[in-house]
């Protein structure tokens, strides 16, 4: 995920309870914050997932799941190019 140099900003977010808790809890020595982010990013990575399903569709037709994979392993590639250190950055 992101390494401890990248530069980082304090937000006030607001979630159910419940969510946050059972978060907090599974969040181990990393905490919470971390969790979120990671959580967040992968979210990122899911709607940039989709939104490139959806030109590739309207371009296309419908994608099968290989290309699906495919489209999956460009953004996971772009990802690692853009973190210091590349594919061993965690």
């Amino acid at each position: 995920m992101s390494s401890m140099s990248e530069p980082t900003g304090k937000y006030s977010i607001t979630m159910p309870r419940d969510i946050a808790e059972a978060a907090k809890a599974r969040s181990g020595p990393s905490g919470l914050s971390a969790y979120v982010a990671a959580a967040v990013a992968r979210q990122i990575e899911r709607d940039n997932l989709n939104e490139l399903i959806g030109v590739a569709e309207a371009e296309h037709g419908p994608v099968t799941d290989e290309e699906v994979q495919a489209l999956r392993d460009q953004l996971h590639q772009a990802r690692q190019q853009q973190t210091p250190g590349g594919a061993n950055a965690a």
